[in-house]
């Protein structure tokens, strides 16, 4: 029995037997293709067509799915985005000139008669980022007033186009239209009352407003836009769901369309043990289709796919072709400009590179392009010739005929995939995509291979998917399992894998919706478990850049960087301030935990000069910290952090593990001592009575001690048992209905942090107990976006972060059933 066989019994062998495999059915968002930062779209809804598809950003990325069942046609997937007819164009449109005073100006000056000749003319938009601003701006307050002419004209829906950062005050002709409070990212459409279409006046208008940067970026941009009335296909039928569930690498849909029963399933292939595979910038979109009245239906399948997915705002042109490459058709669209690495930031898509739709051959599909109005209808009335090739709103469509279907399901699938050129800027240098090898050097060959790899590959796919659930479920619980599920591919798709300069394997995170960094060292600890769990090699992936940073002399500090840059350009630290003890200890327990998990202690070796001095730094700075930023200081900064101390002890700890593997019985002995003394002197200061403090000598706080955690599941013993005790004990009194708030100050909390403290947990029922609020949250939480990892445990909300890697962290109870428990 050759490999493959043994694979197909074993999987046989998990569906058949494992009563268990019903998987997610339900998520605050549903991953459809899930890649890297840059190339990654989502469902914001239960029902896959009740809603426009999104990058993770929020931002339409719309993928639309018909099917046609003899001459009834059904939308199964997306809805057609809004469209916008811009009325007066933002800056991203058309620079525009306009007054502006930073003083605080007289009365009247958001009326049209206002004399503004005192003013300073500038141009739009205003903000202090050099790159990208028309006038700089960087105080704290601006007054701009743009005049603007308009003739009267019929308008559905007037919206504000609005980018403020941060809080603002707009006007029309003296009148106050709308406020905003903090940053809004980028610009956005904000539905105005029908009363203020009647406060445009025929002819010149002052459209002013009042910004306040309360810190931070700093921006002021906006216009007017129309949105148009959308198309109505009175013979369009709604398909209906009737189920979806997730797997660590699938999400899956099931509809009623008429008389076929149709099954959407998405696969994004993120096989961590083969990265070939897991770099490849590939998404199968899987359709089997059979007849449920036990008659043959004549069934066509149409995909289109916005060129959205190429550009970073609706206002880029692309650029769009069709050919044959091998076996396969494909349609390809990118921006006209390419303008390859040259913007950073969080709120950003990707406009450079290339977008493609393929399909084999063998299947007789039609490709086409249209625009965006031109799509739908283009199914309906059976038109398959391109319409355009170049513009702004373009959308890459693909027909599959199915012939007659009966009974027995058929079977046809799209690729969708993404050639970014040049992902990374690494120290100033342009780098490759992993995937491009000797063996593949263009994405037509990625795009071939993936094609002939489909079949086995879905294999390999749905045996992980069981064998993760399975494991995870005999970790925690049913629960526990469907969050591992949930945070699989988001916690992947927030990374990107290169190769260093230097040869070295780069898995490279972005910080997503909190600052956009790469590479931030504590987004990099808390995302550890997955992927010690799965592939070390990428953990050390994670590391290596902060090592050269360091090792290079770029980097010239006592302590480890806290980044390398703002994604996607890892060119040495951006953040402001550095987090001396959180980012050394973490950089050192990594290192142990790497050596653990490979069980050697090579790679430690390698950077053994580095980790020396960053222990020093430890052993001198972190038992009793300084009013120092740590990654939980939502709340503010915090000195002698209690739950900092313990991570500086296991630091400590973990180097004297670390040099005892290498042999180096004398540091050992000298570090192992540091660190239980530091422990026992711990407890002493940070104990209340039934609990530990948030900071030394602070009775009556708490906070979630989850740095302990290695020290459970690396053996160091450095906390007797009675110590988790104490305070697992302790969190099952403070818990709220979506959870245990991070510590005392407030009631929200991260989710990651609470799956390392309930793996303190010395039974399954109280890591049950502090687990299932976080599904609670999960499955309940109203804010609809990829899973947030903070979020507020009195209502479920989210309170920021959103489509983070960090929820890789909870695969930590896993990871403590293979390492402790096995």
């Amino acid at each position: 029995m050759n490999k493959f066989t043994n694979c197909i019994c074993l999987l046989s062998f998990l569906l058949a037997g494992y009563s268990g495999f019903a998987q997610a059915t339900k998520a605050p968002a549903y991953p459809l293709i899930t890649h890297n930062p840059y190339f990654s779209i989502w469902s914001f809804t239960d029902e896959l067509n009740q809603s426009t598809t999104h990058h993770w950003t929020g931002k339409d990325q719309s993928l639309i799915g018909l099917i046609k069942v003899d001459d009834e046609v059904y939308r199964f997937m997306g809805k057609e985005p809004v469209s916008y007819k811009t009325i007066v164009p933002a800056a991203d449109e058309k620079p525009y000139s306009c007054k502006f005073n930073e003083l605080i100006p007289g009365e009247g000056w958001t009326t049209t008669n206002y004399d503004d000749s005192a003013w300073k003319t500038g141009t739009a938009p205003f903000s202090d980022d050099k790159e990208r601003a028309g006038t700089m701006w960087t105080g704290k307050e601006i007054w701009v007033r743009r005049i603007f002419n308009y003739s009267k004209t019929n308008i559905n829906k007037l919206y504000l186009k609005l980018h403020h950062d941060d809080d603002v005050e707009v006007y029309l002709n003296g009148e106050k239209i709308y406020t905003g409070s903090g940053a809004n990212g980028d610009l956005q459409y904000f539905p105005l009352n029908d009363d203020v279409v009647n406060k445009l006046n025929e002819g010149e208008n002052v459209l002013a407003m009042h910004c306040t940067n309360t810190g931070g970026a700093a921006w002021l941009d906006a216009g007017f836009a129309d949105e148009l009335k959308p198309k109505d296909h009175a013979e369009l039928k709604i398909a209906k769901q009737t189920g979806v569930k997730l797997n660590a690498t699938q999400t899956i849909y099931n509809f009623k369309c008429g008389n076929t029963d149709l099954q959407l399933t998405f696969t994004s292939p993120l096989l961590m043990n083969d990265l070939s595979v897991l770099s490849r910038p590939v998404s199968y979109i899987s359709y089997k289709v059979k007849s449920n009245d036990g008659k043959e239906h004549n069934v066509k399948v149409y995909f289109s796919a916005s060129a959205d997915v190429a550009r970073n705002t609706t206002t880029q042109a692309v650029t769009t072709k069709k050919y044959i490459a091998g076996n396969l058709s494909v349609l390809k669209a990118g921006t006209v400009e390419q303008p390859i690495l040259q913007k950073k930031g969080d709120d950003l898509r990707i406009d450079w590179g290339y977008m493609y739709v393929a399909v084999p051959i063998s299947f007789n599909s039609q490709q086409y392009v249209s625009t965006d109005e031109e799509a739908v209808n283009s199914f309906f009335k059976g038109e398959s010739k391109s319409t355009e090739t170049k513009g702004t709103d373009l959308v890459l469509n693909t027909v599959i005929p199915f012939g007659m279907v009966g009974k027995t399901s058929v079977e046809k699938f799209v690729e969708l995939g993404y050639d970014d050129i040049n992902p990374i800027q690494y120290f100033h240098t342009n780098l490759k995509p992993w995937w491009q090898n000797a063996q593949t050097k263009t994405i037509e060959q990625a795009l071939a291979k993936a094609a002939v790899d489909y079949p086995a590959l879905l294999k390999k796919c749905e045996l992980f998917n069981a064998t993760m659930y399975k494991d995870a479920v005999k970790a925690g619980s049913e629960k526990y399992a469907k969050l591992c599920v949930m945070a699989y591919r988001q916690s992947i798709a927030a990374h990107t894998l290169v190769k260093s300069p230097q040869g070295k394997l780069l898995w490279l995170s972005k910080e997503n919706y909190s600052g956009g960094f790469i590479n931030t060292v504590d987004v990099t600890y808390p995302s550890a478990p997955l992927y010690l769990l799965y592939n070390p090699k990428l953990l050390e992936g994670m590391l290596n850049g902060i090592f050269y940073f360091s090792e290079s002399g770029k980097f010239q500090r006592g302590y480890a960087a806290h980044d390398l840059g703002t994604y996607p350009l890892a060119n040495g630290q951006q953040y402001g301030e550095g987090m001396p003890v959180e980012e050394s200890g973490n950089m050192i327990i990594l290192a142990a935990a790497i050596a653990k998990a490979e069980g050697s202690p090579a790679y430690a070796k390698q950077h053994w000069i580095t980790l020396g001095k960053w222990v020093t730094y430890l052993v001198n700075e972190g038992f009793d910290p300084k009013n120092q930023l740590c990654t939980d200081d939502f709340a503010g900064h915090l000195a002698r952090n209690a739950n900092l101390s313990v991570k500086a002890i296991v630091g400590i700890a973990c180097y004297a593990k670390l040099a005892g593997q290498m042999g180096e019985a004398g540091a050992a002995k000298k570090y192992g001592k540091i660190a239980k003394d530091m422990a026992v002197k711990w407890a002493q200061l940070a104990g209340d009575n039934d609990h530990y403090t948030l900071t030394f000598a602070n009775k009556g706080s708490w906070s979630q001690k989850y740095n302990m955690v290695w020290d459970k599941i690396l053996g160091l013993k450095l906390f007797p048992q009675s110590v988790y005790n104490k305070e697992v004990k302790f969190y099952l009194t403070k818990q709220n209905e979506f959870g245990l708030p991070l510590d005392s100050r407030k009631t929200y909390t991260k989710s990651d942090w609470i799956m390392w403290t309930a793996t303190l947990a010395k039974n399954r029922t109280d890591f049950e107990a502090l687990a299932a609020p976080v599904y609670k949250f999960a499955t309940e939480t109203p804010t609809r976006v990829p899973l947030s990892d903070w979020h507020e445990t009195t209502n479920g909300k989210q309170t920021g972060f959103q489509a983070r890697s960090v929820v890789g962290g909870y695969f930590i109870k896993m990871l403590e059933q293979k390492w402790v428990k096995k």
